[in-house]
């Protein structure tokens, strides 16, 4: 029997898939620690546990650290502690090295948070990636962006994918920006070169130094415009063959790049583009699984339960490479103006369109808040054994299926 702890600084939807799958698996005692109240976990969740410790901060390695010796006292050696959150990375390697658990230490996953230390990784192994200028001056950053051209991309070295991006089309744009982020002494923002092209994922799983597996998803259009694009709805699209030429030079660098920061046992989520003549550059790489309903896709695309996957790999080190026998895709759902969810409009007609094509959606509800994520109201969810099918669907679903808001 395997005592693990799951860190859930915040339940929400997405982050219970993960517990769930963990909880219920053969010879595991999970325990979890979060800064909301249990009863915000599932019933069938909460009766699976076999300890919880409520704390006031859950991304502060101190409070993480006492709340995982206290579960240590009830339920004997802690022998795996998990969590999904980009942030929490790092302060979860710093309490495995405290407490001696197996797993990422606070070296690896420093290179997966800190970007331009990421970066500088993948540069000094030769990797292709966004041309990048860590700035702690206003006056040198803009200097540094004349040098390559505008546009140029902002963001905080621990930053979350997209989230946290900014492009900057002018030097008065840039100027803003360091502004507004305070950029100096102390508070370094990254700078990158706007790679301009395709973008899609590598979500790479890896045991023991060994790459096991990968997944590629196709963006339509890259996060970054859905961003500075309130109206745009955006889909994601797992293409069946991911051997395709298209993705040799990322299925050649994505496993190499994950060596040099470090990757030993885990999955990773990278971001890449292609750009027009062909060449490619990473994005940047995060030691977590996916978000955005990715592992969910990833799920339908494999025919098999991804979520139990990642729980098993995480735990017992053990993961089986499922075949790819579908394609699948996601149209997120964006309210458009502010407000609730007065009404959605098209889904009868797509639900007639597309029939059983749909495997899973969520349906925006009347009443329903503006969502502050990119992700949006809801989604729906195809899948189909042809790549193109499941592209003209989901484009289908973003253009006639709207969400309005009042």
């Amino acid at each position: 029997m395997q005592n693990v702890v799951f860190a859930v600084p915040f339940v929400m939807e997405s982050s219970v898939r993960f517990v769930r799958a963990a909880a219920m698996l053969d010879g595991v005692r999970l325990a979890v620690v979060s800064q909301d109240p249990v009863e915000k976990l599932p019933v069938e969740v909460r009766n699976a546990l076999a300890g919880f410790v409520r704390v006031e901060d859950g991304l502060s390695p101190t409070q993480l650290t006492a709340a995982v010796r206290t579960l240590a006292r009830q339920m004997g050696p802690i022998q795996a502690l998990l969590g999904i959150l980009e942030p929490l990375q790092e302060p979860l390697a710093e309490v495995r090295e405290a407490l001696r658990i197996r797993g990422m230490d606070q070296q690896e996953a420093s290179n997966f948070r800190d970007k331009a230390q990421m970066k500088a990784v993948l540069h000094e192994q030769g990797l292709p990636c966004a041309r990048f200028f860590l700035c702690s001056d206003v006056e040198a950053g803009l200097a540094w962006a004349r040098g390559i051209g505008y546009p140029v991309v902002g963001k905080p070295p621990a930053g979350a994918g997209a989230k946290t991006t900014v492009r900057a089309n002018d030097e008065s744009e840039l100027r803003a920006f360091l502004r507004s982020v305070q950029a100096g002494s102390g508070r370094a923002v990254l700078l990158e070169e706007f790679v301009q092209g395709q973008e899609f994922s590598f979500d790479a799983i890896t045991i023991g130094g060994e790459h096991r597996f990968f997944s590629i998803s196709e963006y339509h259009p890259t996060p970054l415009r859905v961003l500075e694009d309130a109206e745009v709805q955006w889909c994601v699209v797992l293409p069946r063959d991911v051997m395709d030429e298209r993705y040799h030079k990322i299925r050649e660098a994505g496993p190499r790049a994950l060596r040099a920061l470090g990757m030993w046992t885990g999955m990773a989520h990278m971001e890449w583009f292609r750009r027009q003549d062909g060449s490619i550059a990473i994005g940047e790489a995060a030691a977590r699984p996916p978000g955005a309903q990715f592992m969910t896709l990833m799920s339908y695309a494999h025919d098999t339960d991804m979520y139990r996957a990642w729980a098993q790999l995480m735990i017992s080190g053990h993961f089986e490479a499922p075949d790819r026998v579908y394609s699948a895709g996601c149209a997120y759902l964006r309210g458009k103006g502010q407000g609730v969810v007065k009404a959605v409009h098209g889904l009868d007609e797509m639900q007639k369109a597309l029939g059983n094509l749909v495997v899973e959606a969520k349906i925006p509800k009347l009443g329903q808040p503006k969502s502050d994520s990119y992700e949006g109201e809801g989604y729906v969810i195809v899948r189909h054994a042809e790549t193109q099918t499941v592209e003209r669907a989901v484009q289908q679903l973003a253009d006639r299926v709207q969400v309005e808001l009042g």
